[in-house]
């Protein structure tokens, strides 16, 4: 009989319906390389809706959780600020779903992986603070919206020693990464930070104390470097282990 593969939980997205999207009415979305970079990584993908009291109920069938990025924006009130960027666009449901579905992991003790927002939603429940709109903290900040298409690099990254995210990667020191985001972690809180970027902008994040909680602020499900791919293996192979 073949080994079962781990079933890994992935955030779906909440669009508001228009006469001129996929319905009238709101729908969820999932760009499709989440899915396939989980299945040949040889984990089991399985999409979850956006409901917060139902999350403990999603967890307790998991074995990993795959908190996905999206064009919107932590409330910045969670981290404590009390003035909000005018670029700031806030997905509330989304935000209290993917909490829930994070705490709910943590207790568990399931392997955790966030991407873009995923990541920042791990930072700030580490209790870091964000960067509310790079350009004006950082003038001279790379282009992290990147002008080029999605599935290229933008820019590299430098893998911090004696951490988690570096011996997952069988110690890279810098990769290349793609670059989808206008905000960024500030201050870490109880997190530790596993990549930085060439201009000092960080890049991942991961809980110490728990055995696989990590955000990149990249888009591994792209493969665009050889390290995503592996970064991808890891998780799935630490969701079909035991705690």
């Amino acid at each position: 009989m073949a080994e079962e593969r781990p079933v890994i939980g992935i955030t779906l997205d909440l669009e508001e319906g228009n006469a001129a999207a996929y319905s009238r009415f709101e729908w969820c979305a999932l760009r499709e390389n989440y899915l396939s970079a989980v299945a040949t990584a040889g984990g089991l993908p399985l999409a979850l809706p956006l409901f917060p009291q139902l999350a403990p109920d999603y967890v307790a069938r998991l074995d990993g959780l795959l908190i996905t990025g999206g064009a919107f924006d932590i409330d910045p009130a969670l981290y404590g600020a009390t003035d909000r960027h005018t670029s700031i666009t806030l997905r509330p449901r989304r935000t209290r779903a993917e909490s829930a579905l994070l705490a709910a992991a943590l207790q568990r003790n399931i392997p955790v992986l966030g991407i873009c927002g995923g990541m920042q939603l791990i930072a700030v429940a580490l209790g870091a603070t964000l960067i509310q709109h790079i350009p004006d903290t950082y003038p001279n900040a790379l282009p992290h919206e990147q002008p080029n298409p999605r599935d290229e690099a933008s820019h590299g990254v430098d893998i911090q020693p004696n951490t988690h995210l570096a011996h997952l990667l069988g110690g890279a020191r810098r990769i290349g990464v793609n670059s989808a985001h206008h905000q960024a972690v500030c201050t870490s809180g109880r997190g530790r930070v596993n990549a930085i970027a060439e201009d000092g902008v960080i890049e991942g994040i991961e809980d110490p104390d728990h055995r696989f909680c990590l955000g990149v602020q990249w888009h591994p499900e792209f493969g665009i470097d050889p390290a995503d791919r592996t970064l991808f293996k890891a998780f799935i192979q630490a969701s079909g282990e035991q705690a």
